[in-house]
């Protein structure tokens, strides 16, 4: 299948890295959030084996996440950006419309632990859903928000990609 390695214990969850951003498109602004994305996931399994900085266009967002799940059997995408509240932040919008399942407990999550942070998070439009075996998790595009946001849900999102690739069947019920 392509995701684990020779020892069964490791467990190496393809991910791609897609940071949303107009000017950081054009490169007009350095991307500070996606590298967070793929500092974090790494320390978890994660090998991050495609980045992409695209523009906030919708179809653009949605040809790359289909092509990511679909055609690059990519196991986890992790986006940043676009997920306020300005006219061009259409991340959410896009997202939804390639999903097949939404998870909505991991952008929940998130929301209530960075509330705890800040009153600003309930702000956040993030979705998080599956699309072929991929799981898709939308971030906001502040590197700090980043952080704290994937800090909130990195310990569960291995087991979840596992789950999802037929790894593991079963949750462990000791919680």
């Amino acid at each position: 299948m392509g995701f684990m390695s020779e020892n069964k214990n490791d467990f190496i969850i393809k991910t791609a890295v897609l940071t949303i951003s107009d000017k950081g498109s054009r490169g007009e602004r350095k991307d500070l959030s996606g590298p967070v994305l793929e500092k974090m996931i790494t320390e978890v399994g994660g090998q991050v084996i495609e980045r992409e900085i695209i523009a906030d266009e919708k179809k653009e967002i949605q040809e790359s996440l289909i092509f990511l799940s679909d055609k690059k059997e990519i196991d986890l995408i992790l986006t940043t950006g676009g997920t306020g509240f300005a006219e061009r932040d259409i991340t959410p919008e896009a997202t939804i419309e390639v999903l097949e399942k939404e998870v909505p407990g991991l952008p929940e999550k998130m929301r209530a632990a960075t509330s705890k942070i800040t009153p600003l998070a309930a702000l956040s439009r993030a979705r998080a859903g599956i699309r072929s075996n991929t799981l898709i998790i939308n971030f906001p595009g502040s590197p700090k928000a980043v952080e704290e946001c994937l800090e909130s849900i990195i310990e569960i999102i291995p087991h979840g990609v596992k789950i999802l690739k037929g790894v593991v069947t079963e949750h462990n019920h000791n919680h």
